[in-house]
């Protein structure tokens, strides 16, 4: 039994690379002069209770079935704010449908 290896053989010229150069330098001084997006904030178990006015108890009910997304570092359960803000606005939406 005989196995034949083909190679696809691709030749890469000097303008090639000179091309490839240009755009990888722009595409590095598009990311350079971007300004930076803003930083995510965080917030702890006891400000995300305050803000939804729930208790540990829900807030854990909340963590467990995935409703409430979180990053524990340590002992500490942390919330990005948007999340709070995001499920704030839809109990706000869903109450105002209920009345």
């Amino acid at each position: 039994m005989t196995f034949e290896i083909i190679m696809a053989l691709q030749i890469i010229t000097k303008e090639d690379l000179d091309e490839f150069r240009e755009k990888l330098l722009n595409d590095l001084k598009e990311l350079m002069t971007k300004p930076a997006d803003t930083p995510v904030k965080y917030l702890k178990s006891y400000q995300v209770k305050n803000m939804l006015k729930i208790s540990s108890a829900t807030l854990l009910t909340l963590r467990e079935k995935g409703i409430i997304c979180y990053t524990k570092i340590g002992g500490t359960f942390y919330y990005k704010q948007e999340d709070i803000v995001k499920m704030l606005e839809s109990k706000q939406k869903s109450t105002v449908r209920d009345h």
